[in-house]
């Protein structure tokens, strides 16, 4: 997995994002797309000010990279109370979300990533926490063993997670506010990358922006990132200006095509249809016709392909689209168009 997570259009986190936390929005003002959340969160955020109570416990589902972290921040921001971060892998023990709940301050917002991951046996901890600000702990063990319950302070739990479908039943019934972020119109990333410009005072032009909302698939964390290597090549090989020439010049150096598809990807779509005449092809054929791995291939590459209609899921496995091979350049096969089976 660390040659994936090396990509550059990846949606995922690499440690190069670090300064992404200069480029996130502060406020709800100031988050570009969503606008239906957007509209919901600045109700719900007004109402629990106005009372003084702390916000619903908050669910947001969707890919990684549209900015699910920002917007729990920027809660905390509009509420002015503090916000307290975690991930589900990191809470190991009941003993872990008992210091993080005990340790808040009254209506604080507590957001914890990637919730899906949560073990099971630990999910039945936030069940009271949530419901009755109560924390029930087993004191000793055995005959003597006693339980304990600690009172807490209101507090807004904010789950993360990228594969809703994993939460239980139980756990995503108790959050009162359920809302789920989608890819991004070109326009709307193309307002990111300007915004995103100005913070890290580069020179960009309309067109320029264009051309890297165009290739950043929907995300603005990929749309941060092309920037950022956008903004290296102008000023190594140009005038330092990001005009749509000098966007699309460095993006091509990047391997990066006008549809977002970066060199992995346009592997795959060859292997399927140049190789395998636009199969159907079974998984485990395709990822040791391309050396990746499995689980890399149907985690990674195939949502963004399947979005674009480039590929399709067959009971006897993968098959391009007559999309697919038109975008390659290559003639299309009889019987590649749609079918039954």
């Amino acid at each position: 997995m660390s040659e994936t997570v090396a990509r550059i259009q990846t949606p995922y986190l690499v440690p190069e994002d670090e300064l992404d936390r200069s480029l996130r929005p502060r406020r709800l003002v100031d988050f570009v797309g969503q606008e239906s959340l957007r509209e919901q969160l600045s109700v719900a955020i007004e109402a629990s000010a106005a009372r003084g109570e702390a916000l619903d416990h908050l669910l947001l589902a969707g890919p990684p990279g549209l900015g699910k972290t920002s917007l729990a921040q920027i809660v905390a921001a509009e509420l002015d109370v503090p916000f307290v971060q975690t991930a589900g892998p990191a809470l190991e023990r009941k003993g872990d979300i008992a210091a993080f709940l005990t340790a808040l301050e009254p209506r604080s917002v507590f957001f914890v990533d990637e919730i899906h991951r949560l073990a099971r046996t630990l999910e039945e901890t936030f069940y009271p926490a949530m419901e009755d600000l109560r924390l029930p702990i087993t004191v000793g063990q055995g005959a003597g063993a006693r339980v304990v319950t600690l009172e807490l302070p209101p507090f807004t739990l904010v789950g993360a997670t990228t594969r809703a479908g994993l939460l239980t039943t139980p756990l995503r019934d108790r959050f009162g506010i359920q809302a789920r972020l989608e890819p991004y119109t070109v326009e709307q990333l193309g307002v990111i990358v300007r915004r995103s410009a100005g913070i890290l005072e580069i020179e960009l032009d309309s067109a320029g922006a264009l051309a890297i909302a165009e290739r950043s698939r929907g995300t603005p964390r990929v749309a941060n990132r092309l920037l950022k290597r956008v903004r290296d090549f102008v000023e190594v090989r140009m005038e330092g200006v990001v005009t749509a020439a000098a966007a699309v010049a460095a993006l091509e150096l990047l391997e990066v095509d006008e549809r977002g598809l970066d060199r992995l990807d346009r592997e795959i779509l060859n292997t399927i249809c140049s190789k395998f005449s636009g199969g159907p092809v079974g998984l485990s054929t395709l990822a040791v016709a391309v050396g990746e791995e499995r689980d890399t291939i149907e985690d990674v590459y195939e949502p963004y392909l399947l979005q674009q209609g480039l590929i399709k899921r067959t009971p006897r496995g993968r098959a391009a689209t007559p999309a697919a091979f038109e975008h390659l350049g290559l003639d299309v096969p009889p019987g590649a168009g749609p079918s039954l089976f």
